[in-house]
């Protein structure tokens, strides 16, 4: 193992990293950040430079809410969008800085109960001049994200409390004004509700609701309002996770529960092709608007559909080359669609890979255990963001160059999320730890990212550190000499939050053999990827092997 990679990293000053911080939100940012105990270091000390770059920038997009400087630090999406939005800013960009600089997420989030109409319509997006409301733009469930910060982050119920209240408002709002068609679906009545800028999908739509009034649809459309599948399940997903709140709340939640069903049922029934294996719009006229977008990749990270269907998806359309696997993945458009335009030039979702796509896709990976599958995203994305100086909006699906804009807090987000995810250690909402055993693999050119990483976390007051090559991992804790646990690459170790193993997961398509050294044991395993192993008294057991899908090309 790469003892020097080690040291390295715990001589590593993160301040002096990033250099001199201007303004007092700054310095509260970067004090919760060493409070997370996260640094990383890596053979490369370009992919390294890289790294601490993306958290300067990232630290740039934290400022107080107002002109003034008055009220907590928030996230602002960065780049040319001086703001907090709710679909992105607002929700999963607030997930993921949730591991690293909580309170500024937890403020980001109350942000938008705060701003709350009287009558129920939560701001789309906070700016330095205060709220907005001419659209509805949703994507990733709040709630979700709500309740992921409530169980990783000290369980405060106070916060739960206020957002559950608001996030009610919220549903009756949506009920009482986007189900003009009483199908139960939500409706789309502009291009900007769903943030799909450019889209094909709304050719022949306003980008703006009905007098920049969120509550009215034109009505000399010829096609509005749509019955859009990823708003409805957005909903649906938002009533899932409302269930666990109430109940987490001390209220009945299967009210909540009935709600999603019915939810469900009617995106299941008018917004689903069962022939296509697809998720679309369906217009005022009942015709199907047949243009395959990332709403599909929006409606599976909704928690829509079982694994089964998952794995349809997979073959079909986001493992395709044809459709949405292209050298940098995932794009926005299926590619064999005639519209498809690849230009990452200005702010598209007619094509290039966008990076709110980027960072919304592993839970859809994860939750339906295809982990192996995910790698095949993060890497080239690696790839591509080890090169980055400025980190745009977009990339493009062919080269991987950075496009339209700069410092926007989801690209650096992602960074840091794919380095977790793919090398790092990670806590989860479930009170779990992964030790992720793999490296960035070189896929430009044979230029290398990082032959080898380190990385360290501190979870209630013990630090761990990670240090990955080709040949195995190693996991240290509180600044010993020698690692409590090894493994072979390829292989993900799951422990508690005390770090006390409880399985692994296989990472990689190949088969992996060898020992996991745990507290003095050896224990011999032979894993598949995707295959989970569950440690039961002094044995690794088999619980789960679904297999992985390859992809496909036609």
């Amino acid at each position: 193992m790469s003892r020097e990679l080690l040291e390295r990293l715990r001589g590593i000053d993160t301040e002096s990293k990033l250099g001199a911080l201007g303004k007092p939100s700054d310095r509260q940012a970067m004090e919760e950040w060493e409070r997370s105990g996260v640094k990383f270091a890596a053979s490369s000390e370009s992919f390294e430079a890289v790294y601490y770059n993306a958290l300067r920038k990232l630290i740039d997009c934290i400022v107080p809410p107002d002109q003034e400087g008055r009220g907590k630090p928030i996230l602002h999406e960065g780049g040319v969008y001086l703001g907090c939005w709710l679909e992105s800013t607002g929700t999963i960009n607030a997930e993921l800085l949730s591991r690293f600089i909580p309170s500024v997420s937890e403020a980001s989030y109350e942000l938008f109960a705060d701003y709350q109409r009287a009558d129920g319509l939560m701001p789309y997006k906070i700016t330095e001049h205060g709220p907005a409301y001419r659209q509805i733009q949703l994507v990733t469930p709040l709630a979700r994200s709500v309740w992921n910060h409530y169980r990783l982050n000290g369980r405060n119920k106070a916060f739960l409390r206020k957002m559950y209240e608001a996030m009610v408002r919220y549903d009756a709002w949506l009920m009482a004004n986007r189900n003009t068609r009483g199908t139960g679906c939500i409706e789309a009545f502009s291009t900007f509700d769903t943030g799909h800028d450019g889209s094909p999908r709304f050719w022949h739509v306003a980008d703006t609701p009905h007098l920049s009034d969120a509550s009215q649809c034109n009505p000399d459309s010829q096609i509005l309002p749509f019955l859009a599948p990823d708003l409805t399940a957005n909903v649906y997903c938002q009533r899932v996770y409302l269930a666990r709140i109430a109940a987490e709340l001390g209220e009945e939640g299967s009210m909540w529960e009935d709600k999603a069903a019915a939810s469900l049922q009617s995106l299941m029934e008018h917004c689903y092709d069962a022939e296509d294996v697809f998720f679309y719009d369906q217009d005022r006229n009942g015709q199907t608007v047949k243009v395959q977008s990332d709403v599909l990749l929006r409606v599976m990270a909704c928690e829509v559909g079982d694994h089964e269907l998952f794995a349809a998806v997979l073959r079909k359309y986001l493992l395709n080359t044809r459709k949405f696997f292209a050298k940098y993945p995932l794009t926005s458009i299926a590619m064999d669609d005639p519209r498809f335009d690849p230009s990452s030039n200005y702010n598209s979702w007619a094509g290039p890979t966008n990076f709110l796509t980027l960072i919304r896709t592993p839970h859809a990976f994860e939750h339906h255990g295809r982990y192996v599958e995910l790698t095949w995203i993060m890497q080239p994305i690696l790839s591509a963001l080890s090169r980055m100086s400025r980190f745009g909006q977009v990339i493009s699906p062919w080269t991987g160059e950075e496009g339209y804009t700069e410092t926007y807090s989801p690209a650096m987000l992602c960074l840091l999320d794919y380095v977790e995810r793919l090398c790092g250690i990670l806590p989860t909402r479930d009170g779990e730890l992964w030790f992720t055993g793999l490296v960035p693999y070189a896929m430009d050119h044979g230029h290398e990212v990082a032959e080898e990483t380190a990385y360290s976390r501190r979870v209630d007051g013990t630090l761990y550190e990670l240090v990955n090559t080709r040949a195995g991992s190693e996991v240290y804790r509180d600044g010993e000499q020698e690692p409590y646990l090894r493994f072979p690459n390829g292989v993900r170790a799951v422990t508690d939050r005390k770090g006390e193993l409880r399985a692994i997961v296989g990472m990689t398509v190949r088969q992996v053999q060898g020992h996991v050294h745990y507290n003095g044991q050896e224990l011999p395993f032979r894993i598949n990827g995707n295959e989970i192993l569950e440690l039961r008294k002094e044995e690794l057991v088999r619980i789960s092997d679904i297999g992985v899908i390859p992809p496909s090309y036609s």
